[in-house]
């Protein structure tokens, strides 16, 4: 697909064509996956199309990092071995020891991991700051020394919702870029960089990838200056995607505007349910008028997404009874595939941020929900809620 087709294409067009055209010699439509780990070379310095070590360069990630950059309207995109990675890799490519970041005060417990037990010794300061209190953000920007504003939105797996627009504003004056997960989201639902952010991550584990099957990352920049800076660090560190799971991602991705209907349509279903259950305490959607994001993620996604948590008014061994008697949804960690997944965050994905300012509460239950038949969903809740706790 040539730039000018891109740029004038709906969503779902980019996904199916964008990054790869037909194959020359056999007019495949889908990419090989190229298993090889090196290329022949006409003459010595002689590559073809640039590529001589699939490190630093395969034609299965190619497609997929452009068709990427495509759905996240950015000039680059760069494929990893996982989500983490790619965020270690943005780390190491955009701050040097003595810097210091801005994180969620509800980050994803693997981020605040990496940043805090690995960064943190290597010479980064970090600071927590709820993502929609831009006064808050703002004060926890050091001035000269914060490089990054790192945001979710919506948080994981609190369903937090910062201003993207907004808080590209406040980062730029303190001359720090923002870099937004944009995982639960995924590029159908939002794009931050049109909003004014620098920076996509994306743990294409999640909706890119789609069918629980594949674990991969992806940055998405809009600067060249800062795409020069990661792709020499892409090389330099190495955690590159492989062949075959970035054909699973492209593969993923061809549909996923078709699923995020789906997921989101189920998602407003069993939200319905869980607000109307006596023994649900409180049910955390930004689709909900009551939410307070629910105005500006109004204004920034075209839905809600599929991502639905919700407490219990039993306390935390009611939350691990529902997780546990659960049947069509699988009690597991992870998100975004076609099944539905329950999992207790204080326990399993967030367990570890317990005992510092960004610990869960225990009554919280995290659901991805998936493309099952909704009534399918609703009985399977209703049946592990019960009455109350055993």
């Amino acid at each position: 697909m040539t730039q000018e087709h891109r740029q004038k294409s709906g969503f779902e067009t980019r996904a199916i064509h964008a990054g790869y055209e037909p194959d020359e010699a056999t007019g495949a439509v889908i990419p090989p996956i190229y298993a090889t780990s090196t290329y022949k070379q006409d003459g010595v310095g002689g590559l073809r199309g640039g590529y001589e070590y699939s490190r630093s360069g395969n034609p299965t990630r190619t497609a997929l990092e452009g068709n990427l950059a495509a759905l996240e309207e950015g000039e680059r995109a760069f494929a990893f071995a996982s989500g983490l990675a790619a965020e270690d890799t943005l780390l190491r490519a955009l701050t040097s020891p003595g810097d210091h970041l801005v994180i969620p005060d509800d980050a994803y417990g693997g981020t605040f991991r990496l940043i805090d037990k690995v960064a943190v010794p290597w010479g980064l300061a970090h600071s927590p700051a709820p993502v929609s209190d831009l006064d808050a953000v703002r004060a926890a920007i050091r001035p000269g020394t914060t490089k990054i504003v790192w945001i979710e939105t919506p948080t994981n797996p609190l369903l937090n919702i910062g201003d993207i627009e907004a808080l590209a504003t406040v980062a730029h004056e303190a001359g720090a870029l923002l870099v937004v997960d944009n995982t639960f989201a995924s590029p159908y639902l939002q794009q931050p960089l049109t909003l004014g952010a620098d920076v996509v991550v994306h743990s294409t584990t999640k909706y890119c990838g789609g069918h629980s099957d594949v674990v991969g990352g992806a940055l998405v920049v809009r600067d060249l200056e800062v795409a020069e800076r990661v792709a020499f660090h892409q090389n330099a560190m190495g955690a590159v995607a492989g062949p075959f799971d970035a054909w699973l991602v492209l593969r993923g991705l061809k549909t996923l505007g078709v699923r995020m209907d789906r997921h989101c349509d189920n998602a407003e279903k069993v939200v319905d349910f869980l607000v109307a259950h006596p023994q649900v305490s409180d049910v955390i959607y930004p689709g909900l008028e009551t939410h307070p994001g629910h105005a500006v993620a109004s204004k920034q996604m075209k839905r809600y997404g599929g991502i639905v948590s919700f407490r219990v008014r039993g306390g935390e061994q009611h939350a691990l009874d529902v997780c546990g008697k659960a049947e069509v949804f699988t009690l597991g960690e992870s998100l975004g595939g076609v099944e539905s997944l329950i999992e207790h965050p204080g326990r399993m994905t967030h367990a570890s941020v317990a005992g510092t300012d960004l610990e869960v509460p225990s009554d919280l239950i995290r659901l991805s929900v998936g493309i099952e038949t909704a009534d399918d969903l609703i009985a399977d809740l209703e049946r592990s809620l019960g009455d109350g706790p055993a």
